[in-house]
């Protein structure tokens, strides 16, 4: 199996992470771990990749294939530069994944619409399975929660 891991560093992209290495069998799998730097734009001109994210791009992707490697993975590391949703897209077709897997960063409403979303871009686009791995909420099922007012046998709380 060929599975192309897209990485930005933020939590979103560790769940992806977690998710490839609890979910996935190891033997015989490839893993090619994918950055896409972004060009920043200055009034609608492309102003490149900033210095920042071009000096940390090779440690993310190279911490992120250690990781998996130790795990037992074959790793391939990639760096592309461009729109996001695009690169992974293309990736994914050039390599000849079998799975594209990439955190959500849960972008609602007017944020989602102006902004857009890689993660649902490359769902309905991508050439192969696609896994979008969200970051639990930490919210907790209202019933069983004591702020709620119920206890969890059902009965009402006393405070």
């Amino acid at each position: 199996m060929r599975i192309l891991l897209a990485v930005d560093g933020s939590k979103f992209s560790e769940a992806a992470i977690q998710a490839v290495l609890t979910q996935c069998v190891r033997l015989g799998t490839k893993v090619a771990v994918l950055h896409v730097a972004e060009r920043s734009s200055v009034f609608g001109y492309p102003a490149g990749v900033s210095m920042k994210e071009e000096k940390l791009t090779p440690v993310l992707v190279k911490r992120v294939a250690e990781r998996l490697r130790a795990a037992g993975f074959q790793v391939k590391m990639l760096v592309s530069e461009g729109d996001a949703a695009e690169e992974i897209i293309d990736t994914a077709a050039d390599w000849g994944a079998d799975l594209i897997v990439l955190g959500s960063h849960g972008k609602r409403g007017i944020t989602r619409f102006l902004l857009g979303s890689v993660s649902a871009t490359v769902a309905l686009h991508a050439p192969c399975a696609v896994e979008v791995v969200r970051v639990p909420s930490g919210r907790r099922d209202s019933r069983s929660s004591s702020k709620s007012g119920l206890k969890t046998s059902g009965q009402p709380s006393k405070r």
